[in-house]
C-alpha cells in the first residue's frame, strides 16, 4: 500500500464508527478503509455510521454522496446489547464474539454487558445458543453520528485494538502450551 493510500485509509478509519459490526462486509473498520481507500469498495456501506458518515467518506475520497446501500442494513437508532441473566447459561461465546470484550462473566456463570462500551455491533446475538440477548435501542430517534460520538468512536477503536491484542496473547500462549505438551509426550 502506498504511503498516499495509507494516509487516505487511516483518514477513513478515523471517521468511521469503529463499531467494528462488520456490516460493510469487512472484518473490521480498518480492513473496510482500505478497501475504500484502494477503490475496492463503495463510501455507502456502514450502516452505523448512516448518511453522515457517508458525506464524511465522500468528502475524504472525492466521490459522490450515495445513498446507503441497504444490502448492508439500514440506518438506525443505536442500540445496546442486554443479557437475561435468568437464561444465560455461561457458555462464553458472547465473549468471544465481542470486538470490544464490553461483555464480562465467566465459563458457566452469569454474563452482564458494560453498558458504556457496548458498540451495538450485534455479533453477540448469532452466537448465543440460547436466545438471552437482546437489543434495546438507546438514542432514540437520533441514528447514525447523531446517536455516537468521536469520543465513543476513539474508545470502541482503543478496545478494539486492545481486544486483538489479546486474541494474539492468547494464541501464542495456546500454542506454546501445545509445544511444550508435545515436547514432554516425547
Amino acid at each position: 500500500m502506498s504511503v498516499v493510500t495509507s494516509a487516505l485509509a487511516q483518514a477513513l478509519n478515523d471517521a468511521l464508527p469503529q463499531t467494528q459490526c462488520t456490516r460493510c462486509g469487512y472484518p473490521d473498520c480498518r480492513a473496510y478503509a482500505e478497501a475504500i481507500a484502494a477503490d475496492e469498495a463503495a463510501i455507502n456501506q456502514c450502516p452505523p455510521g448512516g448518511a453522515e458518515g457517508i458525506q464524511r467518506l465522500a468528502a475524504l475520497t472525492g466521490r459522490s454522496v450515495l445513498p446507503l446501500n441497504p444490502d448492508h442494513g439500514t440506518e438506525a437508532p443505536r442500540q445496546l446489547a442486554v443479557i437475561d441473566e435468568a437464561w444465560c447459561i455461561g457458555c462464553t461465546l458472547c465473549l468471544k464474539a465481542c470486538p470490544v470484550d464490553c461483555i464480562v462473566g465467566g465459563p458457566k456463570a452469569m454474563h452482564t454487558v458494560i453498558d458504556d462500551l457496548c458498540t451495538g455491533c450485534e455479533l453477540c446475538i448469532p452466537v448465543c445458543p440460547v436466545d438471552c440477548i437482546s437489543l434495546q435501542p438507546v438514542t432514540g430517534a437520533r441514528t447514525g453520528w447523531q446517536a455516537w460520538s468521536s469520543a465513543q468512536a476513539t474508545q470502541a477503536a482503543e478496545r478494539y485494538a486492545w481486544h486483538r491484542q489479546r486474541e494474539q496473547r492468547d494464541e501464542l500462549e495456546c500454542s506454546e502450551r501445545l509445544a511444550a505438551l508435545s515436547t514432554m509426550r516425547r
